[in-house]
């Protein structure tokens, strides 16, 4: 006779599930953190700048509060362990995608957001050690800038990749408006008033880190058509460029409070949210 318990999906490995949930809280902290420094940016509260409220501005902030040190060791590890689970998504192919176009595509997502939760992690790492160099957020930008202006076609290479940072940034407001991320909500069999506070947040969340990306691919493309690494930045360079623009400080608190909609959505996430894997 057929075992029919083989056909029922083991739960996930503890420590997947581990990684995972302490991954999006640690990443729910950053986001927080850069939309409450965003809007102190942007209001001129606390002396903040919009330099400042990038995500190494955060990892600073965090540092030079008691126990910096311990706290910002917490998050470089979060973000190492958000990273492990976005290459196990990928890699091994626990939301069970496939390996069509459109599988390999969303895979091929998990992995660059590990590369870059990685990196992330890294940087914190390096600061709770005291090897940081100096330097905002939009130094990795302006050093990939360049490398790939002084490549043959370097301007078309650089515009290229300025391109793709605005199609995911465009990606990110197509996939918060069209409630893409309800089927992941809705399958944590959650209340309906605790669900429906997950959606909004969400949605929110994804906007406003939408526009961000869209404003960093604007100035990497800048670069690419002026040949100048440095007009390319990061994300307190888009809270710059949006602060200055009308109504900027109005902007840029808007996006400000969409970044921290966003946090709370990744804490939403690390305690409702069902882990899958292999």
């Amino acid at each position: 006779m057929t075992d029919f318990t083989s056909h029922v999906p083991s739960p996930p490995p503890k420590w997947v599930e581990n990684f995972a949930r302490f991954g999006l809280t640690a990443k729910g902290v950053v986001y927080c953190l850069v939309g409450i420094l965003a809007f102190m940016a942007a209001f001129e509260l606390g002396g903040s700048s919009e330099q400042g409220s990038d995500k190494k501005g955060v990892f600073q902030f965090i540092e030079n509060q008691p126990f910096g040190k311990w706290l910002l060791g917490l998050v470089a590890l979060g973000l190492a362990c958000y990273a492990i689970w976005r290459f196990i998504q990928g890699f091994m192919d626990t939301e069970d995608n496939g390996t069509d176009a459109k599988g390999i595509g969303k895979r091929i997502r998990y992995i660059f957001s590990g590369i870059v939760y990685g990196g992330l992690a890294y940087l914190a790492a390096k600061m709770v050690f005291g090897t940081s160099s100096s330097g905002g957020s939009g130094g990795s930008r302006e050093t990939l800038a360049s490398e790939l202006l002084k490549q043959p076609f370097g301007q078309w290479l650089a515009g290229i990749v300025a391109i793709g940072i605005i199609a995911t940034g465009i990606y990110q407001i197509y996939y918060g408006l069209s409630d893409k991320y309800k089927k992941k909500v809705r399958h944590a069999g959650l209340k309906h008033d605790i669900e429906e506070k997950m959606i909004q947040m969400g949605k929110i969340g994804y906007v406003a880190r939408g526009v961000v990306w869209i404003v960093i691919g604007y100035l990497f493309l800048k670069a690419a058509m002026q040949s100048n690494p440095e007009k390319a930045g990061g994300s307190g360079s888009a809270f710059q460029f949006l602060e200055s623009s009308s109504y900027g400080s109005y902007l840029l608190g808007a996006v400000a409070i969409g970044l921290v909609f966003y946090g709370i959505f990744m804490f939403m996430r690390a305690k409702y949210q069902p882990i899958s894997t292999t």
